[in-house]
């Protein structure tokens, strides 16, 4: 029978061997957990042009728009355009009857033809000195009257036919052969669809990025899905509106599109400003903390990929992308940097990472 002595070392040396083991044990799961890497999505560094642009609503005009009116009064005697025609500068839209003003255009001619004669009759008599220098005077002034009230004749008797200021497409007509009209009386509309012009209101925050050869896109819903026209400014208003704290802006729409008609609204994307090659990272990826603004790039350390933060200054935004300028160290294009829940995850400087392609729906609303 073994003796108290031997029992108690007996115990005591299971006792120390249990203890090594468990301890052993911890030591494993803590030397797994410092080898264990973080897993995190990442992107590469891009360089590519980055616009800043200001979407707004617009409407569409006619590049020239007119109210067709008669000059003079009188009796509507013929009517020589259809609605919806294609006219030319100059022809004749409407016919005014004319039939008293010819008949003074026939004693305005025969005055100055009158006034001629004498005219000539006095400088012959003038020159031999057979008539005084007052009545020479006084044939020239007739002469000079005969012909003007002949000029004005003819100016009312052109007034009689209204034409076309311009190329373009006549609207509806307001009258009928017989109507009686006078100069406030609305004949009808012409409008140039030769080119279109566009008009919208741009945020005075806004305003000084705008000027003449500025560009700009157009969308609309009477055009095929996805398809946009491009534009340029040619005017902007020197005052913002008080009322409004806005700059009216006017630019032509370089395409000419079926869909498109005067007095449409439509979608203008206003290119503001526009940076060439620069660098740039999804927006999910930039670390905003109380230090200032940081990315988070991947850094090799031989077989092992651990982080860096590196503190940017940010640029433009656009499409889900922003630009970086690096404050310290260097940016390179294509270099790995965490892209996606930066703000979440648990990461210091060292950590080791396990590298991931940022997953298809991230990447689908960063290009949207």
């Amino acid at each position: 029978m073994p003796s108290s002595r031997t029992t108690f070392t007996t115990m005591l040396g299971l006792a120390l061997a249990l203890g090594l083991g468990g301890c052993n044990k911890k030591t494993e799961t803590r030397g797994a957990a410092v080898a264990q890497r973080q897993p995190v999505e990442v992107a590469p560094l891009t360089r590519q042009d980055l616009a800043e642009t200001l979407n707004l609503v617009g409407s569409l005009a006619a590049n020239e728009s007119a109210t067709i009116r008669p000059e003079t009064t009188g009796l509507v005697r013929e009517i020589h355009f259809e609605e919806g025609q294609q006219v030319v500068k100059g022809q004749v839209l409407v016919k005014i009857d004319d039939s008293e003003l010819r008949a003074q255009l026939t004693q305005a001619e025969a005055r100055y033809r009158l006034a001629e004669l004498n005219l000539q009759r006095a400088e012959r008599l003038g020159e031999t000195q057979s008539t005084s220098v007052a009545d020479v005077d006084r044939a020239r002034s007739e002469f000079a009257s005969a012909k003007s009230e002949l000029d004005l004749i003819r100016v009312r008797l052109d007034r009689t036919e209204i034409r076309a200021p311009f190329d373009g497409v006549v609207g509806v007509r307001t009258l009928s052969p017989g109507d009686y009209v006078n100069s406030q009386a609305v004949i009808t509309t012409i409008d140039d669809l030769s080119r279109m012009k566009i008009d919208f209101q741009v945020p005075e925050r806004f305003a000084g990025k705008v000027r003449p050869g500025t560009t700009f896109a157009v969308r609309s819903q009477s055009l095929p899905a996805g398809t946009e026209i491009s534009g340029e400014v040619y005017f902007v208003a020197s005052v913002v509106d008080r009322a409004t704290r806005s700059s009216e802006v006017k630019g032509f729409v370089n395409t000419l599109a079926p869909g498109l008609k005067p007095g449409m609204f439509t979608n203008v994307e206003l290119v503001l400003e526009v940076h060439h090659g620069v660098l740039t990272v999804p927006e999910g990826s930039i670390l905003t903390t109380t230090q200032g603004t940081q990315i988070i790039a991947v850094k090799d350390q031989g077989a092992d990929k651990t982080v860096e933060f590196i503190p940017v200054r940010t640029g433009l935004r656009a499409k889900g992308y922003v630009e970086v300028t690096p404050l310290k160290g260097e940016l390179v294009e294509s270099q790995q940097i965490v892209a996606s829940g930066v703000g979440a995850l648990v990461l210091y400087p060292g950590t080791l990472i396990e590298p991931r392609p940022v997953v298809t729906a991230f990447q689908t609303r960063t290009q949207l």
